[in-house]
């Protein structure tokens, strides 16, 4: 068995925010196509490595929302995620807990009102 989760999106009303929202807290960088008519901004991706990857993509069926799927990111340090993703306009929604060996978990709000969860095992 693999990892069940292979790829995801990311709904945006504003590309050019989403996409630079992204870049500035995370430091990734996309490959930003028009894919069935639909604009959309693809995260890096490792074939090679464990884990998922996706897409920021804006169309008439992405709804951005605080409410459904909860996606996580593995981050190095979260007080900086958190410190630069208020800095471009991002909101904490749920402030960094400790959760044991599982490391240390935090909330944020995107440019675009998803939440983004946030997963350091060191931080």
């Amino acid at each position: 068995m693999t990892n069940p989760v292979h790829y995801f999106e990311i709904p945006v009303t504003n590309m050019d925010r989403a996409v630079a929202f992204y870049q500035r807290v995370f430091s990734f960088e996309f490959d930003r196509r028009v894919v069935d008519g639909y604009e959309m901004a693809f995260f890096p991706r490792a074939d090679d490595r464990p884990g998922a990857s996706g897409a920021l993509v804006k169309g008439d069926v992405y709804k951005p929302s605080l409410a459904g799927c909860i996606l996580y990111f593995d981050v190095d340090d979260i007080d900086e995620v958190l410190r630069l993703s208020q800095a471009e306009g991002g909101t904490v929604l749920y402030p960094k807990k400790d959760i044991g060996t599982a490391g240390f978990v935090a909330e944020i709000e995107d440019s675009e009102g998803n939440r983004i969860a946030l997963n350091a095992v060191n931080s």
